[in-house]
């Protein structure tokens, strides 16, 4: 039951990254490696805290 609760979490974390991350590519000028290091990284944040939060309001 650990690994399916797992999984779920990874799925939920990346459900909000991608377009977290897709929305940070569209809104910068350039694209070099950094910004895209810069814009995945923030996007991770965003999304355990996005992930976080909904769980703090369902209690689950």
């Amino acid at each position: 039951m650990q690994g399916r609760r797992t999984l779920l979490a990874v799925a939920e974390v990346a459900a909000w990254w991608v377009p977290l991350a897709a929305l940070w590519l569209v809104l910068v000028s350039t694209v070099d490696p950094l910004e895209v290091a810069v814009g995945a990284g923030a996007s991770a944040v965003v999304a355990f805290v996005a992930r976080g939060a909904r769980r703090a309001v369902t209690g689950r």
